[in-house]
């Protein structure tokens, strides 16, 4: 005899469950690649392009502390598009654990 599903069976297998986790991965990799390309730029730039990074903008503020301090509004930037991200993905997840428990509802009948 073949044992019954559990939740989690059930969850793995539905398509829009799928989708949830494939969306989330569109958002996430790039975001992640993205950010540690970005992070690491910087380090990159002032050990191969120190002329260039000590380039002065305002006074003694040169291109390596901008591009320093550009690194926090990058983080918050990128936080905050995960942020709406996040509310699209929790939507969609009630919607299929409200489906999933209409069928749980249903097989219990």
């Amino acid at each position: 005899m073949k044992p019954a599903p559990s939740d989690w069976d059930r969850v793995a297998a539905n398509e829009e469950f799928k989708d949830l986790m494939a969306a989330k991965a569109r958002f996430i990799v790039p975001a992640t690649l993205f950010f540690i390309v970005y992070y690491f730029t910087l380090p990159i730039l002032v050990g191969y392009a120190p002329k260039f990074m000590s380039t002065p903008v305002l006074g003694v503020v040169n291109l390596a502390y901008l591009f320093a301090l550009s690194q926090f509004f990058m983080a918050w930037t990128v936080a905050w598009l995960y942020m709406r991200a996040a509310a699209r993905f929790d939507a969609k997840a009630k919607k299929i654990l409200a489906s999933l428990a209409a069928e749980k509802e249903k097989e219990s009948r």
